[in-house]
């Protein structure tokens, strides 16, 4: 199944929704922490669900249980801490966490795209979260818009 992975920061809306549109999302599953932040600006949980819906006729949803918790999050952001340390402790939450079991599979049952600020994949959970599922479950096709 594709699933795809997508960051706003540096993006306006108009490019936002036209990449997640033109992909054919259909459920956008936001993966940070914070989804009220003031520095979200037009992907604020609340606001994102109307745009979601108007814009891309999609689903809006949050999903705690693949986003970092805070000490790792400030750790790196806060702290500058190291990319290989943040990668490390994530992937050993997301196992700890065990959520290639807790995850329900049909969240993707439809082009899901998973989201987070970050404008790029490459230092983004999101990516890891992805990765460590296709490894996990051996189905998924990862496109990052």
């Amino acid at each position: 199944m594709e699933v795809y992975s997508i960051g706003f920061t540096k993006k306006t809306a108009e490019q936002f929704f036209g990449l997640l549109k033109r992909a054919g999302v259909r459920r956008l599953l936001d993966v940070r922490l914070n989804n009220v932040s003031q520095l979200a600006g037009f992907t604020k949980r609340d606001d994102l669900q109307f745009f979601m819906k108007e814009i891309c006729g999609a689903e809006y949803r949050h999903e705690p249980l693949l986003a970092p918790n805070r000490e790792m999050l400030d750790r790196f952001k806060k702290q500058k801490g190291s990319w290989t340390e943040y990668d490390r402790t994530f992937l050993a939450l997301m196992k700890a966490r065990r959520i290639e079991e807790k995850l329900d599979r049909s969240l993707f049952a439809v082009p899901t795209a998973l989201l987070c600020s970050e404008p790029t994949a490459e230092h983004c959970h999101r990516r890891l979260v992805l990765e460590y599922l296709a490894e996990k479950w051996g189905d998924l096709h990862v496109l990052h818009l």
